[in-house]
């Protein structure tokens, strides 16, 4: 009898655990303080959290003040027209989706993890004001997009790949920054406002690597400044219920009680 009662009670607690229901979070960087028209940057390498994801920041003193990062940073700054590298951390759409101020800014091979394994869905994209000018004007390290004639088929790719738990990509979903590889020159474009982004492709994810491809290159890789900006990450993570919870506290008090009494 005994036994078939802690039979019941683990078939219980089974039950009970995947009745788990999920919970949409956004991760908008807003909950992230900053003063106005500026960016973090601390000289470190470290993470910064907003909703369910955490944002690698990684630093290399090399003896230069402010030099260097790679991957993640947040910003709030609205500058859309000045540009160069001095302006690294200004989105093109002069602030983050839907008017609100802070959004995350990327450079080079970045990537975003999760504390559980999330089920992505969605997230926008633009272009940094320092990508965005170098592409549409050209300046002293790379071209201008389309060359002199706009003929020339030069595109900016930002490529979105899903990780499992050992860090093997599980799918990959490709958004185009800049296009000018179209017959009509009037279709060319170079991405100046936030553009959503179907992820649901890639199913349940523990990280998010990001990466860019341009047209422009040379012997060192990409010339186009190899920035993106980032907004309103969604993901569903798993939330057990109220009532699972204490459907599942009830039966761990039964189970000890069913222990105490086997020992007696």
């Amino acid at each position: 009898m005994k036994k078939h009662i802690l039979f019941v009670l683990v078939a219980t607690l089974v039950g009970a655990a995947q009745a788990a229901t999920t919970a949409t979070t956004v991760s908008t960087l807003d909950d992230l303080t900053l003063a106005p028209e500026s960016y973090y940057f601390p000289e470190a390498s470290t993470t910064f959290t907003s909703g369910a994801a955490s944002f690698s920041h990684n630093y290399t003193d090399y003896g230069f003040p402010g030099c260097c990062a790679s991957g993640w940073t947040y910003s709030n700054q609205t500058d859309t027209t000045t540009a160069g590298y001095t302006n690294q951390y200004s989105a093109l759409t002069g602030g983050g989706v839907n008017g609100s101020a802070n959004y995350g800014v990327s450079f080079e091979l970045s990537e975003i993890t999760f504390s559980a394994p999330s089920q992505v869905l969605s997230t926008y994209v633009t272009n940094t004001t320092y990508a965005g000018l170098s592409m549409q004007q050209g300046d002293d390290f790379a071209k201008k997009f389309g060359g002199a004639t706009g003929n020339d088929a030069d595109f900016f790719m930002l490529t979105i790949t899903g990780l499992n738990g050992a860090g093997s990509s599980i799918g990959s979903v490709d958004v185009y920054l800049a296009d000018f590889r179209f017959a009509d020159n009037s279709q060319d474009y170079i991405l100046n406002q936030w553009r959503l982004v179907d992820l649901s492709s890639l199913g349940t994810v523990s990280a998010l690597k990001f990466s860019l491809t341009s047209s422009d290159v040379g012997s060192y890789g990409i010339k186009t400044p190899a920035y993106f900006a980032l907004d309103n990450l969604a993901v569903t993570t798993p939330v057990p219920e109220t009532g699972t919870l204490l459907m599942m506290a009830a039966g761990l008090g039964l189970l000890a009680l069913q222990r105490r009494s086997t020992r007696a």
